[in-house]
C-alpha cells in the first residue's frame, strides 16, 4: 500500500475505534445509572437503617446541604410520589425538570462555538444554591427531608 493510503486507512481505523470506545463508555454509564436507580428504587432511603452514607456536610455542620434529601427525592419520584419528592428537596426536583432545557441550551451554545455556560449562568446557579441552602436551614422551614426510624 502507498504511504498516503496507509495513513488514511489507519486514521479511519482509529476513528472507528474511538467511536466504539465512546459507545462502550455510554453503555457502561447507562448500566451504572440503571443499577443505581434500581437500588434507590428498591432500598428505601427514608429508613434510618438503610445502607446509605450520611451526608458529610450535614455530619460536619448539622445543616442540610443543597442536595440533602436527594436520594429520598429520587426514591419518591421512582415510586410516583411527586408531593413527597417536593418535600424532600424541591430545589433538586425543579433542577431535574430543567435539565433537558439546560442541556439543549448548552449544546446549542457549544455548537455555535461559545462556552458551555456563560459566567452569569454559573453565578446565578451558585447564588441559587447558596440561597436554597440557607433557606432550607432556617428554623420552621416547612420542607424538610423525611427519615423514618426503624
Amino acid at each position: 500500500m502507498e504511504p498516503d493510503r496507509l495513513a488514511t486507512a489507519s486514521g479511519a481505523r482509529d476513528k472507528h475505534a474511538r467511536g466504539f470506545r465512546h459507545l462502550y463508555g455510554a453503555a457502561g454509564s447507562a448500566v451504572l445509572l440503571a443499577g443505581a436507580l434500581g437500588y434507590v428504587g428498591v432500598v428505601d432511603p427514608h429508613r434510618s437503617h438503610s445502607l446509605y452514607p450520611q451526608c458529610p456536610f450535614k455530619w460536619l455542620t448539622g445543616w442540610n446541604c443543597p442536595a440533602c434529601g436527594g436520594l429520598r427525592m429520587t426514591h419518591d419520584l421512582l415510586h410516583g410520589d411527586v408531593v413527597a419528592a417536593i418535600n424532600d428537596n424541591v430545589f433538586l426536583v425543579f433542577l431535574l425538570a430543567a435539565i433537558p432545557m439546560i442541556a439543549g441550551w448548552m449544546l446549542l451554545r457549544r455548537r455555535n462555538g461559545r462556552s458551555w455556560l456563560p459566567p452569569p449562568a454559573i453565578i446565578a446557579l451558585a447564588v441559587a444554591t447558596v440561597v436554597w441552602t440557607v433557606l432550607r436551614n432556617l428554623p420552621g422551614f416547612p420542607l424538610v427531608p423525611t427519615v423514618v426510624g426503624v
